[in-house]
């Protein structure tokens, strides 16, 4: 988007924590928004010097899971519609045009939109696998939509039409293959399900599980067409199918 286009009545939020990696890029197109708002949880980098430079507006919270961070950057917004984008997705020209030309003043508040994700490990695209297609809801309204409060995988719940917004986004998520495997995704897996009650599956069930999601990522989704990186995305697929319920049930008193 060129600086000085007229701007839509609509507040991109964005959670961050030591996110200067992508933050440059992400927040550029993000000048089609009438505001810009990012909510911290602590980062020691460059983090708050680029989204000053950028005349974003910043609030500081710690950090207490994805949903309710999210929850509350929505709240703090000054316009009920919400952009809510994450310090890796960095929106195309057609996706911010496709905000711009929306005609905001006779929107029922039910609509939403999701953005198609393009997935990228490092410079590399990942275009299959099960993370293809990967819409996801993120421009609402807030007083019709809000996230869920999961600590992870959090994502809002559409209480109307989704529409889908022309373009896409690049989605930055890992810089190289290994962080796939990060362990804190899978921790935070485990306390939700202890929290909840979620029974956890015999060692069958789990190995069937993963072996599903290994063959599902890497065969009917053609995952090897990406190559090597294709085969460890489905190695990933399986371990998060299963690691989170067997964290859980360590963490299980027995009985």
């Amino acid at each position: 988007m060129e600086r000085g286009m007229p701007t839509v009545p609509v507040s991109a939020v964005l959670i961050t924590r030591d996110a200067e990696r992508w933050l440059g890029a992400v927040l550029s197109p993000l000048a089609v928004c009438n505001e810009v708002l990012i909510l911290d949880s602590g980062s020691t980098d460059r983090t708050r010097e680029i989204a000053s430079a950028c005349g974003v507006m910043w609030h500081e919270h710690p950090f207490d899971g994805y949903g309710s961070q999210k929850r509350r950057a929505v709240e703090l917004a000054r316009h009920d519609w919400v952009l809510s984008i994450d310090a890796d997705e960095i929106l195309d020209e057609e996706a911010a045009e496709a905000i711009a030309a929306i005609d905001w003043t006779s929107q029922d508040p039910k609509n939403c939109w999701a953005v198609r994700r393009r997935p990228y490990i490092g410079a590399r695209e990942i275009r299959h696998g099960h993370w293809v297609p990967d819409p996801v809801v993120r421009l609402f309204n807030r007083r019709s939509h809000t996230f869920s409060s999961a600590p992870v995988h959090e994502s809002v719940t559409p209480r109307g039409p989704i529409r889908c917004l022309p373009g896409a986004m690049a989605h930055h998520s890992y810089e190289d293959l290994a962080e796939l495997f990060r362990a804190d995704y899978h921790r935070l897996k485990a306390a939700e399900y202890l929290k909840v009650g979620r029974k956890v599956p015999g060692a069958f069930d789990l190995s069937a599980r993963a072996l599903w999601a290994f063959f599902y990522s890497l065969i009917l989704k053609r995952g090897f067409l990406d190559g090597p990186a294709g085969v460890v995305v489905a190695l990933s697929g399986a371990v998060n199918a299963v690691l989170g319920l067997a964290l859980a049930g360590e963490g299980r008193p027995a009985g």
